[in-house]
C-alpha cells in the first residue's frame, strides 16, 4: 500500500504524464498494425483520458496560430541537400498549444507546451514539424503509449489516476518510469516565448555524397529564459504570447544535433549525450498571432513525416504512428461542428480576455 505522502507524490507525477500524453502527442494515435492497434482504438484511449471534444484536435486541443518566416544560413550544406537550409526568407505557418485533449483547460506552468511549424520553401518542398518542451518522449512504441494511456486514465470516482493501475504499469515498464522522471524534472520557463522545443524523435539528413547522418533538432529561444510564475489567469500563457508579439517579433535558433554510435534512433525515451555537436542552422521569426477561429493553422495537420528532400524519417516507430494519428484526428474534426476556441479573435486583437 502507498502511504498518503507517496500516493500524493505519485499522483502528481501522473498529472504531468497525462498532460504530456494526451496533448503533447496525438502522434501515437495511429499505429497501423491490425494485430496490435488501430487509429480508432488509440483515439478511444486518448478520449478515455480527456473526454471527447468535437471539432477540436484530439490532442493539443488548446492552441493559437502564428505566422512568420525561417532564414537558413547555409551551415547545413555539407550534411543535407534540403533547400530549406539555404540562405533565404521562407514563410512559416505555425501553432503553439498546450498538451491535453481539453480545449478549454486552464493554463498552468507545468503544462507541456508545443510548437508546430509548416515551412514552405519556394521550390515546392515542405517541412512540417511538431516540437515539445520536454527532454524525451515517455514511450518507446505506440503499443506502450496506448497501454500507458489506459493505465493512467482518470478513475470516474475520483477524477484522478488509480494508483492500483499506475503502480503495476510503472513497475513493469522501467523505461517509462525513467522517462517520466526526466519529464517531471525539466526546467520550466515563464511561457511560450522563452521555451525550448525539441523534436524528440530522430531523423536523418542526406547529403550530396549520399551519406546519411542521424539528427535531432530543437528550437532554442533568443529571448533569455525566465522562471515560471504561478497564480495567473486561465489563459495567461497565451495572453503573454500575444502581448509579446504585439510588442516585437519573437525568434528561435534551429539547432540540429548530429548523433553518433551508440546514440539510439529508434527509442525516443532516451536522450542523446549533451556533448553531441549542435549546429545553428538558421533563425525562426514569428511576428503575428491569430485565433484558430479564423487563423491559417486550423486546417493544417503538423505531420512530422512530411519532410523535404534531404531529410528523411529514422527507424523510430513513433513517427509513423504520429503521422497516422494526425490524419485520423483531422478526419474526425473535419466532420464535426467546432465551438468557438478558448483563445478568441478578440483576445488576439486586444491582447487580453474577450
Amino acid at each position: 500500500m502507498l502511504t498518503d505522502k507517496a500516493a500524493i507524490k505519485r499522483l502528481g507525477c501522473i498529472a504531468i504524464i497525462l498532460a504530456l500524453f494526451c496533448g503533447a502527442f496525438a502522434w501515437s494515435a495511429g499505429w497501423l498494425s491490425p494485430h496490435r492497434l488501430t487509429q480508432a482504438t488509440m483515439m478511444d484511449a486518448l478520449e478515455a483520458v480527456d473526454g471527447r471534444h468535437p471539432g477540436f484536435r484530439r490532442n493539443h486541443a488548446k492552441g493559437i496560430c502564428v505566422t512568420g518566416w525561417f532564414e537558413g544560413n547555409n551551415r547545413m550544406a555539407a550534411l543535407s541537400t534540403a533547400s530549406v537550409f539555404h540562405a533565404g526568407h521562407i514563410p512559416v505557418v505555425g501553432r503553439f498549444a498546450l498538451a491535453g485533449g481539453m480545449p478549454f483547460q486552464a493554463d498552468a506552468p507545468a503544462k507541456v507546451r508545443s510548437m508546430a511549424l509548416r515551412i514552405l520553401p519556394p521550390d515546392g518542398q515542405e517541412w512540417r514539424m511538431g516540437l515539445n518542451d520536454i527532454p524525451v518522449f515517455v514511450a518507446r512504441t505506440p503499443q506502450e503509449f496506448h497501454d500507458l494511456l489506459l493505465a493512467t486514465r482518470p478513475d470516474p470516482a475520483t477524477g484522478r489516476p488509480d494508483p492500483a493501475r499506475v503502480g503495476p504499469f510503472m513497475s513493469t515498464h522501467p523505461e517509462v518510469a525513467r522517462a517520466v522522471a526526466l519529464v517531471s524534472g525539466r526546467t520550466i520557463t515563464s511561457g511560450f516565448a522563452d521555451d525550448t522545443y525539441l523534436s524528440l524523435d530522430a531523423f536523418r539528413l542526406l547529403g550530396m555524397n549520399g551519406v546519411s547522418v542521424p539528427v535531432r533538432w530543437a528550437m532554442v529561444p533568443v529571448t533569455p529564459p525566465r522562471a515560471a510564475s504561478s497564480g495567473m489567469g486561465p489563459d495567461y500563457l497565451f495572453e503573454d504570447l500575444i502581448a509579446a508579439l504585439h510588442q516585437a517579433p519573437l525568434q528561435w535558433r534551429l539547432v540540429i544535433t548530429t548523433g553518433a554510435p551508440p546514440d539510439p534512433t529508434s527509442d525516443p525515451t532516451r536522450a542523446w549525450p549533451a556533448s553531441r555537436h549542435g549546429i545553428d542552422a538558421g533563425t525562426l521569426t514569428l511576428d503575428r498571432a491569430e485565433s484558430e477561429d479564423n487563423g491559417p493553422c486550423t486546417g493544417i495537420t503538423y505531420d512530422p513525416t512530411i519532410l523535404p528532400a534531404g531529410i528523411t524519417a529514422s527507424d523510430d516507430p513513433i513517427l509513423p504512428a504520429r503521422s497516422a494519428a494526425y490524419m485520423r484526428s483531422f478526419t474526425l474534426r473535419s466532420g464535426e461542428r467546432k465551438p468557438a476556441s478558448a483563445i478568441t479573435p478578440a483576445m488576439v486583437a486586444t491582447g487580453g480576455p474577450s
